[in-house]
């Protein structure tokens, strides 16, 4: 079965409230800067270390910067919470992700690549696999050491990770 091309996958475009107004390609989609959604887990392990991704040289945003632990695309009519799920199945392993705390949501913006975002926290202790196409290598970091890599323009942070990191350090 051939599989569709990253940039050809249908998604919800939605508006300034989240509401689906309507579905196209992704690649038209990040091209024109329309409103869409995403997921995005932070990873904890349980001494509280949070594990960074390395986004794929081959990404078409962003490759090569650190990033959520696991982050990805809503399918049209997805749930949040099973897009993370999803997620973190897909690029990290993690098959059981036991359960998913929301801890905000972030409305479309440039910094997060005009995506509403729903943040979720799951904590594991792995092991972890790392799926080859998505991730190049992680890391863990402790908290503080985050907060001074999301202050330190040159870190190689996603700016949507930056904005992640502060919101939750905003609402804990």
């Amino acid at each position: 079965m051939k599989s569709t091309p990253v940039s050809e996958e249908f998604l919800d475009v939605v508006d300034e409230h989240d509401r689906v107004i309507g579905r196209e390609r992704r690649g038209v989609i990040h091209e024109r800067g329309l409103m869409h959604r995403s997921a995005q887990v932070l990873l904890f392990n349980s001494t509280g270390a949070l594990f960074l991704q390395k986004r794929s040289m081959n990404k078409d945003e962003f490759p090569g910067l650190w990033d959520s632990s696991a982050a990805g695309h809503l399918d049209p009519g997805e749930a949040y919470a099973a897009c993370a799920a999803r997620e973190l199945e897909e690029e990290l392993g993690i098959r059981d992700a036991g359960d998913l705390e929301e801890l905000c949501k972030l409305t479309a913006s440039a910094e997060t690549g005009y995506e509403h975002c729903t943040v979720f926290r799951c904590v594991h202790d792995g092991p972890l696999t790392l799926q080859a196409d998505e991730v190049d290598e992680g890391r863990w970091v402790w908290p503080a050491e985050m907060d001074r890599l999301v202050n330190e323009p040159q870190s190689g942070l996603t700016p949507a990770v930056r904005r992640i990191w502060r919101r939750v350090r905003e609402t804990t």
